[in-house]
């Protein structure tokens, strides 16, 4: 099972920050686990990958520089997107996703390469 949960608040202000956390319960740490999202009317966009066996963690182009994926040392199972200078255009439902399949580290960005997704958390970020 994989359970998303928003660390502070959802609404924030434009230029605020947010941190989503994400662990992969009752099993050993996938083959990668991630972020992806989804604003009203709009596709599901991938946001960012990391890796059981660590090494290059692609992040999505939108917001490459403000968010960072990382992986918790001590509770190896969790995941966190740390989100910076948040904008309106980040305003999505956030879902944590994680897959075990080979095709799932080259086709990072396909939401069909991901088996297991959370519920999602909507953040929302006002102008």
């Amino acid at each position: 099972d994989v359970r998303c949960r928003r660390l502070g608040g959802g609404l924030v202000q434009a230029g605020g920050s947010l941190k989503l956390s994400c662990v992969a319960s009752g099993r050993t740490f996938p083959l990668v686990m991630g972020w992806f999202r989804q604003a009203p009317g709009k596709e599901r966009e991938f946001v960012a990958q990391i890796r059981r066996r660590g090494g290059f963690a692609p992040v999505g182009d939108s917001v490459k520089g403000r968010f960072t994926i990382s992986r918790d040392n001590d509770a190896k199972n969790t995941i966190y997107l740390q989100m910076n200078n948040l904008y309106a255009g980040d305003t999505a439902a956030y879902y944590c996703v994680a897959s075990d399949r080979s095709d799932s580290v080259g086709d990072y960005w396909s939401a069909d390469s991901y088996d297991y997704w959370g519920q999602g958390t909507l953040v929302t970020v006002s102008s």
